[in-house]
């Protein structure tokens, strides 16, 4: 992943020409260590065999295979220019992306800015905004997600579950958020139920940016004896969303997506509104460390191997999460096929940055009364694809369920303290 520093963006440079620009480029560059003297010809000689002008007013001036010897480091040199500068053929760039790359490693870091080189509204944006905070963050994609109002609509008079995925979609594909190869997936595939009438739908194709939709229905219908109240659709490429989507499943949260105003919805999905998981954690923590010292606890683990093509994209992960709340055990998970952490099975945006993928195993580990069942549910779910088609191909090990015999916390923590004692842990 390449870095940005913000020594290396220059908010409001002066220019009065292409070539003036790019020497402006150039001398940073050469100031930064990047590039030897001399590298500013080879840009200039680049330019004149090919417009270096990308659209949306980027452009991403660099030298020729001649002059990679005078790179001595990769870098970038970040100039906006909010006056806007004449790049041949009506052009105009205002924001400048100098580079310097031994290699093709430039291409990487094209592949990585392309959230914003593609996004028209992004890139007004940067042409004009005065805070370098502000504007890395925007350019390497780490800006705070947030739902937009115009992305939430109410009242919708329809009873077809298929007419509010479709307004989604549209939405989002109007704010160049996913492409046609969304729209058709989120279309074709049936949409997943979250409870309480909500559903969820979402595309491993075609997604552009990080996005959310929410249409709610005017009356409440049924969808083959299901009740269908609202839709969710996302459109998902990094972890900058993974926050809101664990918002998703807080149950004040559902609760304003079924009943109340798009004010009041987006405080809550924007992290903007206390719910009622935030108010009561702390508390409930309190509490269950001076409670049930001699409850027995039941310890299962269950090992299970992802059998749906997609792996845990948001939509699966939302059913995997929604299975794993209905029981009162602690439950966490593992994907052992990537050797990751512990996590809590019951976080959504945790169980998505497993990435886990088709044929990865994922091993829960569930402590409580309802531990046995709710392994034994987690199985099943996840046997049945999430949802999704599963693979035909059987899992190369088979899944597993142990079980350990029943033991007291307070004699847990008493054998933790005799082994603390002895060895002086």
């Amino acid at each position: 992943m390449f870095n940005l520093s913000e020594q290396n963006i220059h908010l409001s440079a002066q220019a009065e020409n292409k070539n003036q620009a790019i020497e402006l480029v150039a001398n940073a560059l050469e100031q930064a260590g990047y590039v030897e003297n001399g590298y500013l010809q080879g840009m200039l000689t680049r330019e004149q065999q090919t417009s270096t002008f990308l659209g949306n007013g980027v452009a991403i001036p660099h030298g020729t295979l001649e002059t990679r010897t005078k790179v001595q480091n990769t870098g970038v040199q970040v100039f906006q220019f909010p006056q806007g500068i004449e790049w041949g053929e009506g052009n105009i760039a205002y924001i400048v992306i100098g580079i310097a790359a031994r290699s093709d490693e430039h291409l990487a870091l094209l592949r990585q800015l392309t959230h914003v080189l593609g996004d028209e509204n992004k890139t007004a944006k940067l042409a004009t905004l005065q805070d370098v905070q502000a504007f890395r963050a925007i350019l390497m994609g780490e800006e705070q997600f947030l739902v937009q109002s115009e992305n939430i609509s109410l009242d919708v008079d329809t009873e077809s579950l298929l007419a509010l995925v479709a307004l989604n979609a549209d939405k989002l594909q109007q704010q160049s958020a996913v492409n046609h190869q969304f729209i058709s997936e989120v279309i074709a595939n049936p949409a997943l139920p979250l409870g309480k009438g909500l559903w969820i739908t979402d595309a491993v194709t075609g997604n552009k940016k990080n996005a959310l939709a929410f249409s709610r229905a005017k009356q409440p219908f049924n969808n083959k004896s299901n009740a269908v109240k609202g839709v969710l659709t996302i459109a998902y490429v990094n972890d900058q969303i993974n926050q809101t989507l664990a918002r998703l499943l807080e149950d004040d949260v559902q609760q304003a997506l079924l009943n109340d105003s798009v004010e009041h919805i987006l405080n809550l999905l924007n992290g903007k509104g206390k719910t009622t998981e935030d108010l009561t954690a702390h508390s409930t923590a309190m509490s269950n460390s001076h409670s049930g010292e001699n409850e027995v606890i039941q310890s299962v683990t269950g090992t299970f191997t992802i059998r749906n093509e997609h792996g845990l994209h948001a939509r699966p992960s939302a059913v995997l999460v929604n299975e794993v709340k209905k029981f009162k055990a602690k439950i966490t998970v593992e994907n052992i096929t990537r050797n990751s952490a512990a996590v809590s099975a019951k976080s959504l945006m945790k169980i998505v940055a497993l990435g886990a993928i088709q044929g990865h195993r994922l091993r829960f580990v569930a402590e409580g009364e309802d531990a046995q069942q709710a392994i034994e549910a987690l199985g099943k779910v996840i046997a049945e694809g999430l949802g999704e088609a599963v693979s035909t191909v059987p899992p190369q090990e088979a899944d597993t369920i142990e079980t350990m015999e029943g033991i007291t916390q307070k004699t847990l923590i008493e054998n933790a303290s005799t082994i603390e004692e002895k060895f002086g842990a």
